[in-house]
């Protein structure tokens, strides 16, 4: 099974998929259900540790360690 910055990393730089169909679920300590989700559109940087998201009031630093599920299209293609 694939890591989950390895098929970020996929979807991200192989032609045949396309990043704005990317959706992942993270744990966010202090949201609702200590869970948020973010769409790849959203995704500035995949680091060698974590992955980089802009909102409209700031960028956070989300470590891999802390994705659950990732999506594409719709579909689950990856979670812990």
């Amino acid at each position: 099974m694939r890591k989950s910055h390895e098929l970020l990393l996929k979807f991200r730089f192989d032609p045949r998929y396309s990043f704005s169909q990317v959706q992942v679920w993270y744990v966010d300590r202090g949201a609702t259900g200590d869970h948020s989700c973010v769409d790849g559109v959203h995704i500035m940087t995949l680091d060698a540790y974590y992955m980089e998201i802009g909102t409209e009031s700031e960028t956070k630093r989300i470590p891999y360690h802390r994705i659950r599920k990732i999506l594409y299209a719709g579909k689950v293609v990856w979670e812990r």
